[in-house]
């Protein structure tokens, strides 16, 4: 077991543990808002290509996949009342620290894409993405955190995000797989924190 591995399944066991309260109100709050599971598992891309299904809190109607993108914008009519609010606060999240206890994920890492979005990553930059774990958060989780406000003036939301904001991602995720270090996870774990709060 790497040290990665170590700082990843203890850190998230311990997020587990201290915000299993606030997960368990946040469940109950999605169903007494709309009809439907807790929590929507999708089909993302992990590492080395193999698929996995990730948990979020559902912040939109069960379903919502049959009736639109892959992809969210702000306005989106698909987003429950309190959908609205765990996305603005990233709490919809919170269970992907199952995945990282699981080994699907990691804390740090380039955020799984669905395959339909992995199929645009050129050859060689998808080799270097999917070398690594995807991660909860990493650099362009920060830089991007408005990415579904940002959509929202899109004529095009999904042409826009597969030719504007997804080579960006790409370079921050090619970033991290080079830099990548216990202390750089660290680092942007706390920028998350931040950038969240303020």
């Amino acid at each position: 077991m790497t040290a990665k591995r170590i700082f990843d399944f203890c850190f998230s066991l311990a997020g587990l543990i201290v915000l299993l309260p606030a997960m368990i109100v946040i469940a109950i709050l999605i169903k007494l808002d709309s009809k439907g599971p807790v929590f929507f598992r999708q089909e993302r891309v992990g590492r080395f290509g193999r698929p996995f299904k990730i948990h979020k809190f559902r912040t939109m109607r069960a379903d919502a996949e049959s009736q639109g993108l892959k992809i969210t914008i702000s306005s989106d009519r698909r987003i429950t009342r309190v959908g609205h609010i765990l996305r603005k606060y990233k709490l919809d999240e919170l269970p992907q620290l199952i995945d990282v206890i699981a080994g699907h994920m990691s804390l740090v890492g380039p955020r799984p894409e669905v395959p339909r979005y992995v199929a645009f990553y050129p050859q060689a930059i998808r080799e270097a993405v999917l070398s690594v774990p995807p991660g909860i958060t990493d650099f362009a989780s920060i830089e991007f955190k408005d990415e579904n406000e940002i959509l929202n003036q899109s004529q095009d939301p999904e042409k826009d995000y597969i030719e504007r904001i997804l080579p960006l991602k790409l370079a921050y995720y090619r970033r991290y797989v080079h830099e990548r270090s216990l202390w750089l996870d660290f680092v942007l774990i706390l920028r998350t924190i931040k950038s969240i709060v303020f």
